[in-house]
């Protein structure tokens, strides 16, 4: 194989790489627990995106006590949570993949 069947073949596959990240960026998957009390919501990529709670997560003694007001603010303080640490931990990756690569910009690896 020569150099310019190679340039070749790995312009494909980083096509199909992208491809592949697209595709994986656009799938929902969703998760529960306490029998659907809890569900979260990442896409392929492992990515979060949603939590919904219901009342019985809160308090599963008597759910009518938990209005919806509260049920959005506990949400709200998760998503912030998830949120916050998910940004903390890309930010160290790409630190610590940047010195791997001497600081080079390879697509799709960050």
């Amino acid at each position: 194989m020569n150099m310019i069947q190679m340039m070749q073949q790995a312009q494909k596959m980083q096509k199909k790489f992208k491809e592949t990240q697209d595709e994986l960026a656009n799938i929902e998957i969703t998760g529960q627990s306490a029998s659907g009390a809890v569900e979260v919501i990442c896409n392929g990529q492992g990515k979060f995106k949603s939590i919904k709670l219901k009342p019985e997560a809160i308090n599963p003694e008597n759910p009518e006590s938990v209005d919806s007001d509260t049920l959005e603010m506990l949400e709200d303080l998760i998503i912030e949570a998830i949120t916050s640490a998910t940004d903390k931990a890309n930010a160290q990756m790409e630190a610590k993949m940047k010195a791997i690569t001497g600081g080079i910009s390879i697509p799709g690896l960050f």
